[in-house]
């Protein structure tokens, strides 16, 4: 990953992590691009002190990845568990290690609050995350993952 710089997220990156949201969101059938909302929801993870997001870097100081990390309490360990979520890389640096970066990040952050399980969700339909997940050593399980809104957002 030479020119590569790892970070926690600051309220200066908003602008190209919404982007990042963006071009993801435009691939999964699940969710939409929405600017506004991506925005409110970054600022919300940035405030939180159960929540972490880590960016990677060029060598132009340009953010060209992203993954975020929410504590839960799981009642099947006992402990806090890691929603990993908007694990993003830019065209041009798939394939370098960055992901995997990322991901490694987010989890160590993780076992520093005490988590003890990490899970994500992935759109079905993106053949290369999953690939990618698989090979970065992640399980499928067999729950499925229902939603239902229940307010303005």
């Amino acid at each position: 990953m030479n020119g590569v710089t790892l970070a926690a997220a600051g309220e200066a990156d908003l602008p190209e992590l919404a982007a990042l949201l963006d071009a993801l969101f435009a691939i999964e059938q699940d969710f939409h691009p929405d600017p506004e909302k991506q925005r409110r929801g970054l600022c919300a993870l940035l405030a939180s002190p159960t929540a972490h997001i880590a960016i990677a870097r060029d060598d132009e100081a340009r953010v060209i990845g992203m993954a975020t990390a929410q504590l839960v309490i799981s009642t099947a360990e006992g402990a806090a568990s890691a929603w990993i979520e908007d694990v993003v890389v830019r065209d041009g640096w798939r394939g370098r290690g960055v992901g995997r970066a990322l991901l490694d990040t987010v989890l160590a952050w993780a076992r520093s609050q005490g988590a003890v399980r990490a899970q994500l969700l992935a759109d079905l339909d993106n053949a290369p995350a999953l690939a990618f997940y698989d090979h970065v050593g992640w399980q499928p399980t067999r729950l499925g993952a229902w939603r239902k809104q229940i307010g303005a957002s």
